[in-house]
C-alpha cells in the first residue's frame, strides 16, 4: 500500500501523534482541574491573609491612639489615620474577594461595618487628646464600648477565618486528589503510547533492515577494493531505490576518480596545512577572548579604583606579554588624564597630563611611533621612545588612553583592539556604579548624606560602639525660623540657605563624623568615639559660625540665621537601631527651641 518509505514513516508518525494528542488532552484536562482547585485554595489563603492584615491595621491604630493618650507623645498618633484608612481599604478588599460565597460575603460585610464603627469610636478620644482634653479621652476609653466592639469584631473574624480555612483545606484536598488522578492517567497513557510506538517502529525496522543489509554488503565490498560491486535497484521502497541508484552512480565516478587520487591528496595536504594555521590562529584568539572575558567579569565586579587598577595590572600583561604600559582616564573635570594603572616596571607621573599633550586624543584614533626621528611624538612621552597610544572610546566619547611602550605587531593589534573595548566598557560601568551609589546615599540639594544612609550608618556605629565599649554621640539640629526665608524670599532662597549651612557644617565637623540631612531644614551628625560633653565644644563652634553667616541669593542679602542643637550619647539601655538615641537628641533639640533657640542642649537621659 505504501511504496514510499516516507509515507510509511508519516503514517506511523500520525498514529503516534494521535496517541500522544489523546494522552496530552486528558492530561491537560486533569491539570486544568487541579490548577482550578489550587487557585481556589490560593484564593482562600489570600482572603485569610487580607483579613488578618485589616485586623492588624486596626489594632495598630488602637495601639497608636492609646500610646498617644497615655504618654501624650504625638509621635504615637502620627500613623493613626494611615492605619485606619489601610484597615478600611483592606477589609473592603476582603468583602470584594468573597463575592463568590454569599455566606462569607455577608460575614465580611458585617465585620467591615463593625470595624468602621470601631474606627469612628477610636477617633473620638483621639480628637479629645489632640485638643488637650486627655482626661476626657481616658474616660471614653475606659467606658468599655471600645472593648465591646473589638470583642465583637474578634468573634466574627474568628468564625469568618475558621470557615475560610475549612474551605481552603477542602479545596487543597480536591487539588491533591486531581493530581493523583492525573498521575495515574499519565502512567497508564504512557504505557499505552509506548506499546503503540514500539509496535509501529518494529514494523518500520523490519521494512528498513533488509535493504540496509544489501547496501552494507555492497559498500563493504567496495571498501575492500571490489570496485565493480553494485546494488540491485529492486529495494522495496522508492527511497532505497534512489539510494541504490545513487550508490551505483557514485561507484562509477569513484572508479574514474582513483586515477586522480595523487593530485587530490596533494591538494588535501595543502588545505590541511592552511586549516592548521587558521586553527592555531583561532585557538590563540579564542584563548585571548577567554582571558579577556575573565578580565571583563572581574572589572565589572570591581567596586573601588584600587580593585580596578589591580585587575588591569594582572591581566593586561597576560593579553599583551612583554609589553609595558599604562592606562590613563579623564578626571571628573575632563581637563587632565590621570593614571589608573601601570605595568611592566614603568613609572608614570601621578599628576598625569593634559589631553592636548597626546596626539591619539587629539585625533581620536591610534597613534604609533616606530621611528622617533621620522614621526610626531606625543608631549607626554620621551623623545627617543617607540610607543603606541590607543584612545578609549565609549558611546562616541573619548574617556581615556592606553599607552604601550614598544612596537605593536599585527597579531597584537587584534588583542589590543579587543582589550581597549573591554577596558573602556569597564571604566564606563565603574563610573556609572560609583555615580549611582552617590545618588542613593547623598541628598541632591546639600551634598550631605541622606536620611537612609544616616539610619544605616547609625546602626553600624552603635554595633561598633557596643563591641568596643567606646562612646558614640548624635547631634540633631535645625535652622531657626527657616520658614521665614521661604515666605519672604521664595523657595530658591530657602535652598540657598540650606546649601550654605550644609557647607559650613561639613567644613567644621571631623572627617570621621557623618553629617546628614535628616529632612527639611533638620540635620543629623553622627560622632563616633566622643561623648556629648566633648562634642558640645565642637557644636558651639559650628553654632557660632552659622550665626555669623550672611547668606546671599542672587543680588539679594537674605540676612543672618542661627541653629538650635540637641546632643545625646548612646548607652546600653537604648535600642540597637538608634531610635531611642535619635529621640533623645530630638528632645534636647526641642528644649533648645523652647529656651529661645540659637543654643545647644545636652540630653539628660542616662548615657
Amino acid at each position: 500500500m505504501f511504496v514510499s518509505l516516507t509515507a510509511r514513516i508519516a503514517a506511523i508518525g500520525l498514529i503516534v501523534l494521535l496517541a500522544l494528542g489523546s494522552l496530552a488532552g486528558l492530561l491537560a484536562d486533569a491539570s486544568y482541574q487541579a490548577s482550578q482547585s489550587f487557585q481556589w485554595a490560593a484564593h482562600s489563603a489570600g482572603i485569610i491573609e487580607t483579613t488578618e492584615a485589616a485586623l492588624g491595621d486596626l489594632r495598630e491604630a488602637e495601639s497608636g491612639q492609646r500610646g498617644f493618650i497615655i504618654t501624650r507623645n504625638p509621635a504615637y498618633a502620627r500613623s493613626f489615620a494611615v492605619r485606619v484608612t489601610s484597615a478600611a481599604r483592606t477589609i473592603a478588599r476582603v468583602v470584594q474577594q468573597t463575592d463568590d460565597n454569599p455566606l462569607q460575603h455577608a460575614r465580611a460585610q458585617e465585620i467591615a461595618l463593625l470595624m468602621k464603627e470601631r474606627s469612628v469610636f477610636l477617633l473620638q478620644p483621639l480628637d479629645l487628646a489632640r485638643h488637650g482634653n486627655f482626661p476626657g479621652a481616658v474616660a471614653v476609653i475606659t467606658s468599655g464600648r471600645g472593648r465591646e466592639l473589638m470583642d465583637a469584631i474578634s468573634v466574627r473574624a474568628k468564625g469568618f477565618l475558621d470557615e475560610e480555612r475549612a474551605l481552603q483545606t477542602t479545596r487543597q484536598d480536591a487539588a491533591v486528589q486531581r493530581l493523583h488522578s492525573g498521575k495515574r492517567l499519565a502512567i497508564l497513557g504512557a504505557i499505552a503510547v509506548g506499546f503503540v510506538v514500539i509496535g509501529s517502529f518494529a514494523f518500520l525496522i523490519r521494512r528498513i533492515r533488509r535493504p540496509l543489509e544489501t547496501m552494507m554488503r555492497a559498500m563493504t565490498a567496495l571498501g575492500s577494493g571490489e570496485q565493480e560491486a553494485r546494488i540491485d535497484t529492486a529495494m522495496g521502497s522508492r527511497e532505497f531505490t534512489r539510494l541504490a541508484l545513487g550508490y551505483n552512480a557514485m561507484a562509477d565516478r569513484l572508479e574514474g576518480a582513483v586515477a586522480d587520487r595523487g593530485d587530490s591528496e596533494r591538494q588535501l595536504q595543502i588545505v590541511n596545512a592552511e586549516l592548521e594555521r587558521n586553527s592555531k590562529t583561532l585557538q590563540e584568539r579564542g584563548d585571548v577572548i577567554e582571558l579577556l572575558g575573565g578580565m571583563a567579569h572581574r572589572m565589572q565586579a570591581a567596586r573601588t579604583d584600587d580593585e580596578l587598577a589591580q585587575i588591569i595590572r594582572v591581566f593586561v600583561p597576560q593579553v599583551l606579554p612583554d609589553i609595558s604600559g599604562a592606562l590613563y582616564a579623564h578626571n571628573n573635570s575632563r581637563n587632565c588624564l590621570v593614571p589608573v594603572a601601570s605595568w611592566g616596571g614603568i613609572t608614570v607621573p601621578l599628576d598625569g597630563f593634559a589631553p592636548e599633550r597626546c596626539w591619539a586624543l587629539r585625533r581620536g584614533q591610534s597613534h604609533s611611533v616606530v621611528d622617533p626621528g621620522r614621526e610626531i611624538i606625543c608631549a607626554h612621552v620621551a623623545e627617543d621612545e617607540v610607543y603606541h597610544c590607543e584612545p578609549l572610546l565609549a558611546g562616541g566619547e573619548v574617556i581615556g588612553v592606553l599607552y604601550l611602550r614598544g612596537r605593536i605587531e599585527a597579531e597584537n593589534r587584534f588583542r589590543m583592539s579587543v582589550l581597549t573595548e573591554n577596558i573602556a566598557s569597564a571604566l564606563v560601568n565603574h563610573r556609572l556604579q560609583r555615580s549611582l551609589r552617590e545618588q542613593t546615599i547623598r541628598d541632591p540639594l546639600t551634598g550631605l548624606f541622606n536620611r537612609r544612609y544616616m539610619e544605616e550608618a547609625l546602626k553600624l556605629e552603635i554595633a561598633r560602639a557596643s563591641r568596643a565599649g567606646s562612646p558614640l554621640s548624635l547631634v540633631m539640629c535645625d535652622i531657626d525660623h527657616f520658614k521665614r526665608f521661604n515666605d519672604e524670599f521664595g523657595h530658591d532662597a530657602g535652598d540657598a540657605v540650606l546649601q550654605t549651612v550644609a557647607a559650613e557644617m561639613r567644613s567644621r565637623f571631623r572627617d570621621g563624623d557623618v553629617v546628614c540631612r535628616f529632612g527639611g531644614e533638620e540635620f543629623t551628625i553622627i560622632a563616633p568615639g566622643t561623648t556629648a560633653e566633648a562634642l558640645a565644644g565642637r557644636v558651639e563652634v559650628v553654632r557660632q559660625a552659622v550665626a555669623e553667616l550672611n547668606v546671599r541669593h542672587g543680588n539679594r542679602t537674605l540676612g543672618s540665621t542661627s541653629m538650635s542643637f540637641g546632643i545625646a550619647t548612646w548607652s546600653d539601655v537604648m535600642d540597637k537601631d538608634g531610635a531611642t538615641l535619635i529621640q533623645a537628641a530630638d528632645m534636647a533639640l526641642y528644649q533648645s527651641k523652647r529656651e529661645g533657640r540659637n543654643r545647644a542642649t545636652i540630653s539628660m537621659l542616662a548615657a
